[in-house]
């Protein structure tokens, strides 16, 4: 499952000088603030600032670097309601229309109606699986450049640098595609076979570092930067710019106070926003930065934090979160068929390749997921089979290749079976038995004889001594185990809001997650409701597939263009003055 001239730009599209030092880290390339010392004068303004450099962002920064969606009159969209729609101003770009009015009615397979009606404009019908041609047509205006810095931790396309290479995308290949570039033409148009168009994250990655310097937005970019923290600050009468006494993370909307300065929220005129961090260099040096922004866009994906289980022995070192880890174990060797089998918890996708891994590598498998195999969540439920014969095949495992009771306890509940664990793992580990009941028949019980499955189990402890112990309905079982891959899902980490974001959760109680409390936002502009000029995007608001989450880039996009030039601000330089461009270092923003 799962981007120059001069030498000014590296592969990744790091701003470089001739020397090889990073730009973020000269005065000259974009303000900077030194985090122990308060400077003579405040650093300029950047209109906009996005965290993250992931297809979130790409996409954000292409809408955003003068490109302009249109109805393209060639063609017909499918939706004769929204085809209407189109035609009454067919001489507007879309980022100029009412998205509102554009989404109403159309249904789709995101929550944010923006998000449905991009991806009908990209690729109609496409639940249908007709493979019709956009309806739109890109311009670029450079007079219509809004100057942005994305910021991220690697290269251009975010986490999908480090999925593992030998996997396949859930989406088909053509929908993790950004707008103005087809994918089919920088993959040599390979498909695999004539029901699938999958791709794998190499090809993915690449992708995405392609579209960003053939679409010319590397100046945009500043790479192998860690954003530690966002603060909201206030602009005084005069045009100055003082702390306030409020950080991110009080959600007060309403007008605040600092060094005696009022400070009034108007949607992007009066608060300004402080993004500190720094960007590790050569020799893993850590160049710190300050800068100020207009507005702030959150685009960090949703893979910064696993999930944890919360037992005793989770931070044992044979206990991971990532399926990377496995293929290291594998790699080196320390796995084999001749090891003792791994647990791997979890009834999702990730857990899945990680089975796919081990099972290719013969290493042997206890498979532990707390829901029954006849749950209609579960994701294999929804995959054609067609499409993902590797997942239908862990299915079946699942549902065939399950644990006979071997070793049973009389524990009633999970209270007793913590106080009892280590008494339990220090009696014999059976070897897990398969249940020949459920086997009867099942022509694809041979798939892989070392695996064993666990519905309706979870773990209870995980050992020193390499044992772990697992509760199913009324009984206790206990096993030697090689390691322990924990693969529950993944949180964002917002560690660099106060309070890690918290309030800007549809319910302020909980903790932001992607699938259970996403971030609050206007719908058709993907603002914060909680916090004007802060906007969130992709996982963060549920669009947890590419297809779908280039819609928060269209709404954002739309917003700001909308709002700048309803102000007369909108700044047509035509280029980023933050970052060199080739030989030229611009000071314009010192």
């Amino acid at each position: 499952m799962f981007d120059g001239t001069g030498g000014c730009v590296d592969v990744g599209g790091t701003a470089r000088t001739k020397a090889g030092v990073p730009a973020l880290a000269q005065v000259a390339a974009m303000p900077l603030l030194e985090e122990t010392t308060l400077p003579q004068e405040h650093p300029p303004t950047v209109p906009v600032v996005i965290i993250g450099n992931g297809p979130s962002g790409i996409c954000l920064s292409y809408l955003l670097s003068g490109y302009k969606p249109y109805l393209d009159t060639a063609t017909v969209h499918p939706n004769p309601i929204l085809y209407r729609k189109l035609q009454e101003t067919k001489h507007l770009p879309i980022t100029e229309q009412d998205l509102e009015y554009l989404s109403e009615g159309l249904e789709g397979r995101s929550g944010n109606p923006v998000a449905v009606l991009f991806d009908t404009l990209l690729h109609p019908n496409a639940d249908y699986g007709y493979e019709f041609p956009p309806v739109l047509q890109w311009r670029r205006d450079k007079q219509q450049h809004l100057p942005h810095l994305v910021l991220g931790r690697a290269t251009p396309g975010g986490a999908w640098h480090a999925m593992e290479g030998s996997m396949l995308t859930i989406s088909l290949g053509i929908w993790m595609e950004l707008p103005g570039v087809n994918y089919r033409d920088l993959t040599d148009g390979k498909r695999r076979d004539v029901t699938s168009d999958r791709a794998t994250p190499e090809e993915i990655s690449s992708y995405y570092r392609n579209y960003v310097q053939l679409k010319g937005l590397q100046k945009n970019f500043v790479d192998n930067t860690y954003v530690t923290s966002v603060q909201k600050l206030c602009r005084g009468h005069d045009g100055q710019t003082d702390e306030g006494d409020v950080q991110v993370g009080d959600g007060r909307n309403e007008g605040f106070v600092g060094s005696g300065v009022e400070c009034v929220d108007d949607g992007g005129g009066g608060v300004l926003w402080e993004v500190r961090g720094y960007q590790q260099v050569q020799n893993d040096t850590h160049v710190p930065f300050c800068l100020f922004a207009e507005n702030v866009v959150l685009a960090t994906g949703a893979s910064d934090s696993p999930i944890r289980l919360g037992v005793e022995g989770e931070d044992l070192p044979f206990v991971f979160h990532s399926i990377s880890d496995l293929g290291l174990a594998v790699g080196r060797r320390k796995l084999d068929m001749n090891s003792d089998p791994i647990l791997i918890v979890g009834a999702g996708l990730s857990a899945a390749d990680a089975v796919l891994c081990a099972c290719n590598s013969n290493i042997r498998v206890l498979h532990v997921f707390r829901k029954s195999v006849d749950d209609p969540d579960l994701i294999f439920k929804q995959l054609p089979k067609t499409l993902y014969p590797e997942y239908h095949n862990v299915y079946n495992m699942m549902c065939s290749q399950t644990y006979t009771n071997v070793a049973t306890s009389s524990a009633p509940n999970r209270p007793q079976a913590v106080s009892i664990a280590s008494s339990v793992c220090a009696k014999m580990c059976p070897k897990p038995q398969l249940a020949t009941g459920n086997m009867a028949g099942n022509a694809s019980v041979g798939l892989f004889p070392d695996y064993t499955s666990f519905p309706e189990h979870c773990v209870v402890s995980l050992q020193s001594d390499m044992k772990c112990l697992l509760q199913g309905i009324n009984s206790l079982k206990a096993f030697k185990i090689s390691m322990v891959l924990v693969l529950i899902g993944t949180n964002p980490n917002l560690f660099f809001l106060k309070g890690q974001g918290q309030y800007l959760g549809q319910d302020p109680t909980k903790p932001i997650s992607c699938k259970q409390n996403t971030i609050d936002i206007h719908p058709y502009t993907f603002e914060c409701t909680k916090e004007p000029g802060l906007f969130a995007m992709g996982p963060l608001v549920g669009d947890n597939f590419v297809r779908f989450l280039k819609g928060g880039a269209l709404g954002i996009a739309s917003c700001l263009l909308k709002r700048l030039k309803k102000k007369g601000e909108l700044i047509s330089s035509g280029g980023n003055n933050f970052i060199p461009d080739g030989e030229e270092s611009s000071t314009r923003w010192l």
